[in-house]
């Protein structure tokens, strides 16, 4: 283990530093060299911080343009063709194919992680059929291809996009629990007209956002000292929230948007509930697991990913997919709990994270995946070495 170098490739370095600085400081304490490539979207610095290298890739992350993609498999190959790592972790969409298809011509074994299938699983029919042959391509000789639920890995099993006996689950992107920690939150309102109910997530569409917004239209109508946040930054792209949405929201006095934040511990430990009515194709969302840490019980979806954190009746409610009215009466269903209640949610959201969701557990899988590598290709290496002598 000593002395190997991983490459690590994700299309921002923000997400390392919100969702893998744990798996990068364990690798390096476990004695590996590890290197970062991503897009510098001024995060940068704070991956250097965790101790490895960082090195800028110029990538369009929400772009369609197959030129600018075969320039991305090629500055990826320039990369690794230099750098010479002995295996790559690869994240996020583009990585995980342009980032393969690179590793591959050098016969560099990767190790790719599907974190959700998002919109191109549920958007327009021949970007999926595109998506789905570039997948197909690209996971052909990966050494392992993780997943976050059962339900993508027999998705791409049963479209062939990835040979079974490849694949692995692991809980997410797994959570810190010294970093997230905190008891439920009581209101202190013995009429629980006054709770408060949080989004935490990109503001996308298909998170669930205006069912969110409609929800709460019904909830404020029965309730009006409820209240409804909204917490994350404004995304790109036609399915995203406009910042005119926003504001019309707020000046109608049905949500109040926070803005986005590196540290979402305050505000999640200043609500009563956090609620994500998403029907993106989630990997597990990681708001959820956040929440469920900081003992907050969840309103979400039973939908692919979103359910896996829940317990419905137990750490929370589901609601149906793209129906707010249904969202809006476990909104009211919640509010009718006692706060002893609402306590024993959070506590048993707790729990779940303990027992599944541990940051341990998936660092120890991939652990288990980098070594089950080495031996593999060590083994490899030797019988080409012994065909060569006679």
């Amino acid at each position: 283990m000593k002395g190997q170098h991983l490459i690590i490739i994700v299309n921002l370095a923000w997400n390392i530093v919100n969702f893998r600085a744990g798996l990068v400081r364990t690798l390096i304490a476990a004695g590996y060299k590890v290197t970062v490539v991503a897009v510098a979207d001024g995060y940068e610095n704070r991956v250097v911080e965790l101790g490895c290298d960082f090195i800028p890739v110029k990538m369009a992350e929400h772009g369609t343009s197959p030129l600018e993609d075969i320039k991305l498999m090629f500055r990826y190959y320039k990369i690794f063709a230099v750098k010479r790592p002995d295996a790559i972790l690869s994240f996020t969409i583009k990585p995980n194919i342009f980032g393969s298809l690179a590793a591959n011509w050098l016969s560099i074994p990767v190790i790719n992680n599907v974190p959700g299938l998002g919109a191109a699983f549920s958007g327009k029919r021949l970007i999926k059929f595109v998506v789905e042959g570039l997948y197909r391509i690209s996971f052909r000789r990966a050494f392992k291809v993780i997943f976050q639920n059962d339900q993508d890995r027999e998705l791409f099993s049963e479209r062939r996009l990835v040979e079974p006996s490849k694949t692995l689950v692991v809980p997410g992107s797994g959570i810190d629990l010294s970093h997230f920690q905190g008891s439920g939150r009581l209101t202190n309102d013995s009429s629980a007209e006054g709770l408060t109910f949080i989004f935490v997530g990109r503001l996308l569409r298909e998170k669930g956002v205006l069912e969110f917004v409609e929800a709460a239209r019904v909830v404020k109508s029965l309730r009006p000292a409820s209240q409804f946040q909204i917490l994350g930054f404004i995304a790109e792209g036609s399915n995203a929230i406009t910042e005119l949405e926003l504001a019309a929201w707020q000046d109608e006095g049905i949500v109040e948007y926070l803005g986005s934040s590196d540290d979402v511990r305050p505000f999640i430990q200043n609500a009563d509930c956090v609620v994500l009515p998403s029907f993106y194709r989630e990997g597990t969302p990681r708001s959820l697991l956040e929440a469920a840490a900081l003992s907050r019980p969840i309103i979400t979806t039973d939908w692919v990913g979103c359910r896996d954190v829940v317990d419905d009746g137990i750490n929370g409610y589901l609601c149906k997919v793209k129906d707010h009215a249904h969202l809006a009466e476990q909104l009211m269903r919640f509010i009718a709990l006692g706060d002893d209640q609402r306590m024993a949610m959070g506590a048993a959201g707790r729990s779940k994270v303990e027992q599944q969701f541990d940051e341990k557990i998936v660092v120890r899988r991939y652990i288990d995946a980098l070594q089950e590598c080495r031996r593999d290709f060590s083994t490899r290496s030797r019988w080409k070495h012994k065909g060569r002598m006679k």
